[in-house]
């Protein structure tokens, strides 16, 4: 896989998460763990199905059975990005979720830094500064601090970047391992998050329209787009992947307003401004250095 082919596919993957909120936003009556137990249960069906047809059904059986601590710590951080993210969504603003879902590249950087010795070209602690600034600049104006229920919900949505950060650093350390295969790990997040819900959603009271919207959410809005993510980590680096996924907020923003009512107020559009800026001259200039070299 070219790097330029990596980009795009993350891009696609960042335009697929982000129609979560909007999604959401449609539901009757699913609410809270029990949202998250329907779209980690459907993930989970979907992902057995690519799987076995990517891999086969013997090979899928002894990755996870031999996949060792390494794939079992994918498989909790993408429980943890799966469960904290709906039900963040539950509790506070669509905005309020994917700005604080956008400190993941700041925090990947740091983890990478310290954990893997890496070094990051200028441009991209460049990119890293300006998307914070437009994140904060979002951040400051959509944190509704009186509101208890946002404060929790904001708090809830922070675990997703800190889950995220350690899984990119670890993908990142193993990409060069020979015969190491981590997309089954996705089906192990899923498996724990919509464990760990079940007894949380209890009794469950989604309607049969609900149950669609979560089956489309957990097929389209997270099987397919988190494998293409950890294919596409072979080739990108962790904070490269980290700052392409910021798309998310750009995305999930425009979504929530036209589909749901949720307007973003001009800090929202500015501070998007700015991330998109940054992701755009990040990948400009390593394009451009990539045919220089």
């Amino acid at each position: 896989m070219t790097h330029r082919k990596a980009v795009w596919l993350m891009v696609a993957a960042a335009l697929m998460w982000s129609i979560a909120g909007v999604v959401t936003r449609h539901l009757d009556q699913a609410r809270s763990f029990e949202v998250t137990f329907w779209r980690s249960g459907f993930n989970a069906l979907a992902l057995v199905v690519l799987l076995a047809w990517l891999r086969g059904p013997a090979t899928l059986a002894r990755t996870l059975r031999g996949g060792g601590r390494a794939l079992w710590l994918s498989g909790l951080c993408w429980s943890v990005m799966y469960t904290a993210f709906m039900v963040g969504l539950t509790l506070t603003t669509v905005a309020n979720v994917l700005v604080t879902m956008a400190l993941a590249p700041l925090l990947t950087a740091l983890a990478a830094r310290i954990a893997l010795g890496y070094r990051l070209p200028a441009r991209t602690w460049a990119a890293i500064a300006l998307a914070g600034a437009g994140i904060a600049w979002m951040y400051g104006r959509e944190f509704s601090a009186g509101d208890p229920r946002h404060l929790l919900g904001t708090l809830v949505a922070l675990a997703v970047p800190l889950a995220a950060a350690v899984n990119w650093t670890l993908l990142q350390k193993l990409r060069h391992e020979a015969g190491r295969d981590m997309l089954p790990a996705v089906l192990l997040g899923a498996l724990i998050s919509a464990a760990v819900t079940l007894p949380l959603a209890w009794p469950l009271a989604a309607s049969a329209h609900d149950i669609g919207l979560l089956a489309l959410l957990g097929v389209v809005q997270l099987a397919i787009p988190c494998l293409m993510a950890v294919a596409v980590a072979r080739v990108l680096s962790a904070p490269e992947i980290s700052l392409l996924g910021l798309l998310e907020v750009i995305f999930g923003v425009a979504w929530a307003w036209l589909g749901a009512g949720e307007a973003p107020s001009p800090a929202v559009l500015a501070g998007g401004a700015l991330v998109l800026l940054a992701l755009a001259g990040n990948e400009a200039l390593g394009l451009r250095a990539g045919r220089a070299g």
